[in-house]
């Protein structure tokens, strides 16, 4: 048995929808792929939804992106194997999973809400009360991130506002807030004042996961830089850090895992669903996300978003969902788990 057969073999036992391309076409596939209707010999480039830019310019790391096959939007992973691409869809049961989460948590976020005020008025030692309320936030990220993880478009409310600006108030925030972890922070942003339509509160919670997660494997003394750039019709976003960085092993599955692996669990809370929250702020901005390692070591996270229509903005706007965050700040409650109880 040659290679490609073997590698043919491997693709029919993997469930999800997995095909490979080569030169911009579909070379194999396997069974899960074909009930999709996909074949052979179809440009991959008819497909993308979201991420063109960023596939063409693709040459390594692990790329999500999003498919329109048949009018359902589907997100895929793509990882560089030999000379194809492997694209990797999501499932249907995944989704399935993700609004029952995202259920739960609006059932939560009422009394949860409820025990923020309630500690708020308790008499408690200035220490006690620090520590209680840091835990209740760090609870409020859990359902935030369970609430947003199916990417349900009735919670997206883009606005016209200045990219640049937005942006570099997050980092500012983030700077002074984590100004004892010994991990220096630094921003680039843009030379000139740019508008977009885009969803702040999502973009913001975005951009705070992928921060929380760069200091998180970064240690004392390391760095971690941001940087906003434009380039052509997209804004591209990107955190890098010098941490310990992500193997292949974990990338494979980055934008899929619900739980985190269990060498992580003793020292971090939470369940895993920062990256869904990543992915899904990309695809509903018509953008991606890349990871790759541009050093030996460290990781770079790159999102990539366009102006949503106005015309979009103008709908979602009537379509408002509760701010997960109410009263409380999203920094505090995105960087709970990173945040000494003084800061609260």
């Amino acid at each position: 048995m040659d290679q490609r057969t073997e590698e043919t073999e491997l693709l029919e036992l993997l469930p999800r929808p997995v095909f490979c391309v080569k030169n911009g076409i579909i070379t194999r596939l396997n069974q899960p792929a074909r009930k999709l209707y996909l074949r052979e010999g179809l440009p991959v480039e008819a497909l993308l939804e979201a991420g063109n830019e960023n596939y063409a310019a693709y040459c390594g790391g692990l790329l999500y992106v999003t498919l329109a096959i048949h009018g359902q939007s589907f997100g895929a992973s793509v990882v560089r194997v030999g000379d194809e691409n492997l694209f990797t869809l999501d499932q249907q049961f995944e989704s399935d999973e993700l609004r029952i989460l995202a259920l739960a948590a609006r059932e939560l976020r009422a009394p949860l809400t409820d025990a923020m005020l309630t500690v708020q008025q308790l008499s408690l030692e200035n220490a006690a009360q620090s520590k209680l309320k840091r835990s209740l936030y760090q609870l409020l990220r859990m359902i935030g991130n369970m609430s947003d993880a199916s990417g349900s478009s009735l919670s997206f409310r883009p606005e016209r506002q200045n990219v640049d600006a937005v942006f570099r108030e997050i980092a500012e925030k983030v700077t002074a807030l984590t100004d004892t972890t010994g991990i220096q922070i630094s921003y680039s942003g843009l030379q000139t004042d740019c508008s977009c339509v885009f969803d702040r509160q999502l973009m913001e919670r975005a951009v705070l996961n992928m921060v929380s997660n760069a200091l998180k494997f970064t240690p004392a003394g390391g760095t971690v830089h941001l940087l906003l750039r434009a380039s052509g019709k997209q804004f591209c976003f990107s955190v890098t850090d010098t941490g310990s960085g992500i193997s292949k092993e974990d990338q494979a599955t980055l934008f899929s895992r619900y739980l985190r692996e269990p060498c992580l669990e003793d020292s971090r809370h939470g369940i895993g669903l920062g990256m869904l929250l990543i992915r899904n702020a990309a695809a509903l901005h018509r953008g991606a996300v890349l990871v790759d390692h541009p050093e030996k070591t460290g990781t770079r996270v790159t999102l990539t978003f366009t102006s949503v229509p106005d015309d979009t903005a103008k709908l979602r706007t009537v379509l408002l969902g509760a701010d997960y965050a109410g009263e409380q700040d999203h920094a505090l409650i995105e960087l709970s788990e990173l945040l000494p109880y003084n800061r609260y």
